[in-house]
């Protein structure tokens, strides 16, 4: 897999793909080495999520290249709109959206820049985790209960 730059996060890797003007994917990776950014736009994204992972208030401001179905991007624009520190379940996604919850279930996997539109505080109708970038368990559901754990933390600081 070739990465514009691969980051270190507390217990995974965060792949960046860009062109010199957009970011085209993000991906979740196993722990490993980084890759320095080799571009300017893989230096910013770089940037910025180093600042989420410090501070789980911040807000990106990344240029996104434009993907997915019409259905999809309705799903991730309900998804961007999730405050960090919440959490809405699929159910209550797919009916902000007028659809059904396995449908937003698809799109969330479909997610290209996880992080940035945060698909993981979508979560199951019972509280539990649900599924994470279309796994049920395993590494991407430890980095989903990561990520959710580090946005409620820097909300109970700020309080």
């Amino acid at each position: 897999m070739d990465f514009n730059a691969v980051l270190s996060a507390p217990t995974f890797c965060l792949g960046i793909r860009c062109t010199d003007d957009e970011i085209t994917e993000i991906v979740y990776l196993e722990p490993g080495a980084e890759i320095k950014p080799q571009t300017l736009l893989a230096k910013e994204a770089v940037r910025q999520l180093r600042a989420y992972l410090k501070d789980a208030r911040f807000e990106f401001a990344l240029p996104l290249q434009p993907k997915g179905t019409p259905f999809q991007r309705r799903v991730w624009a309900g998804i961007a709109a999730i405050p960090s520190g919440e959490t809405t379940s699929y159910g209550e996604l797919a009916q902000a959206i007028g659809s059904g919850p396995r449908a937003v279930g698809n799109a969330c996997g479909a997610n290209p820049y996880p992080l940035v539109v945060p698909c993981h505080r979508v979560i199951a109708a019972n509280q539990g985790l649900g599924g994470f970038a279309r796994q049920r368990g395993g590494f991407l559901l430890d980095v989903k209960r990561w990520l959710l754990g580090h946005e409620m933390r820097a909300h109970e600081r700020s309080r």
